[in-house]
Order: structure tokens, then sequence, then C-alpha cells
């Protein structure tokens, strides 16, 4: 009878989280990087933060801007200006840190400003061109375009946003997090 109701428990809250997720299709926080909007499927989204202090980290790259404790946890920060290849802006009370979840790490992006929530249906999103060497560079991160009223969307995919050796920092981050609980 006990296994019944845990069982019963399990499939509620995965219905309750696929009813969350289905509430969140189509939903992206799009944000401003020089003079561009991108969007970030909201689902990948944990928070938003204001920019707090950063611990640098030694030799790694110029984009990623270090390390902070937020509320125990430490979390790599990338400017995703710098990642993006433009030129760097100074940080002022706009700018802040959306922290997302890649592949279950937890790593905050600082971003000039957040822009708004919007919606975007499927047939509203269209591949990246193919032009130009210029644009290559953007497509690595840029899964699709996103057209919102009479404007466009860059629309990110978060899993490429880090290479791999980005991420053995997140690792490390996330093994100091898990060796503290």
């Amino acid at each position: 009878m006990e296994n019944m109701s845990e069982l019963k428990r399990q499939v509620d809250g995965e219905n309750a989280a696929s009813n969350e997720h289905d509430t969140q299709r189509g939903k992206y926080m799009t944000f401003k990087s020089g003079n561009e909007y991108f969007g970030l499927e909201i689902q990948y989204v944990n928070e938003i933060i204001q920019l707090q202090a950063i611990t640098a980290i030694p030799e790694t790259e110029d984009y990623i801007k270090g390390l902070i404790n937020l509320r125990g946890k430490v979390i790599p920060v990338v400017d995703v200006r710098l990642r993006f290849k433009q030129e760097p802006f100074e940080y002022n009370d706009r700018t802040c840190i959306i922290v997302i979840n890649i592949k279950s790490m937890m790593v905050g992006l600082i971003v000039e400003k957040i822009a708004e929530v919007v919606e975007i249906k499927e047939d509203n999103i269209l591949p990246p061109p193919s032009v130009g060497r210029a644009d290559k560079a953007h497509n690595k991160y840029v899964y699709g375009i996103g057209k919102v009223g009479d404007t466009v969307k860059l629309l990110l995919d978060p899993d490429k946003l880090l290479n791999d050796d980005d991420l053995s920092v997140v690792e490390q981050a996330n093994e100091m997090n898990n060796g503290e609980e």
C-alpha cells in the first residue's frame, strides 16, 4: 500500500513538472547585448540577480569573469558581450546576471540589461542565416531567429555558450558546491 501511494506521488510530481514545462514552452527571456537582442528559453533560466562581487579565476578565457557566491553556491559567471567577441562595456545599475542551468550545472550570464519575457511560436522561429564570416561566430551559439512583431531576437543554445574547457571550470565550481552539502 505504501508503494502505491509513493508511486502516485511520483506520477503527480511528474505531471506537475510536465504541466509547468508546457506553460513555459515558447517563452523566452530576452536581453540586450551590444545592438542586438537575444533570447533564452525560459526553462533554462533559474533567476535574475543584480551584479555582485566576482572573484576572478586566473588563466581562464577573458569572457569567464570569475565566480560568485549565491546563497552558499559557487557559480561561474560569463560576460556575454565578451563571449560574442563584442566590445567590452562598463557595468552599470542595469547590468545583471541571468543564472541559468546548463547540463545540470549553474552558470551566470552577465548581460547589459534584461528586455522582457516574450512568447515566440514555433512557426515564427527561422533557422539562422548562413551568410558571411562574421555571422558564423554568432551562429555557433544561435539556433534560431525569433520574429516578435517588427523585431527579431537571436535565440541562443545555452549548451553551446560554453566550450569544453569552460565546462571544466563550471564542473569544478559544482564539485565545490557538492562537497559543502
